[in-house]
């Protein structure tokens, strides 16, 4: 299982988006920033307050698609690649066939 939280402020509603990841699942919370740790990336987020939360099975066949609207409803197109793309490298998805991924 890996986590990782994303930092990127005002590029994203809230500000912090954390990602879970498990052989069979990943979940992406989007969280409300905490200032009450400090307004640096370098503060600790982890108690940040959840505002939204979804969790996709990596078998099912839309399961990048569904991550990827998700992520592009929290934040830029730019971000969203650059979440989807940690996902994808601590996770495998199922093969779509010819349809397969994006």
């Amino acid at each position: 299982m890996a986590k990782k939280t994303f930092k990127i402020g005002e590029s994203a509603k809230g500000g912090v988006i954390s990602v879970e990841t498990s052989k069979s699942k990943v979940t992406i919370i989007g969280k409300e920033w905490d200032f009450s740790t400090g307004s640096t990336r370098g503060s600790n987020q982890s108690n940040a307050k959840v505002f939204t939360r979804l969790s996709v099975s990596v078998s099912d066949s839309d399961a990048e698609r569904k991550l990827d609207a998700f992520l592009e409803n929290l934040t830029t197109y730019y971000y969203a690649g650059q979440i989807l793309d940690w996902i994808k490298k601590n996770v495998s998805f199922r093969d779509n066939g010819m349809w397969g991924g994006l």
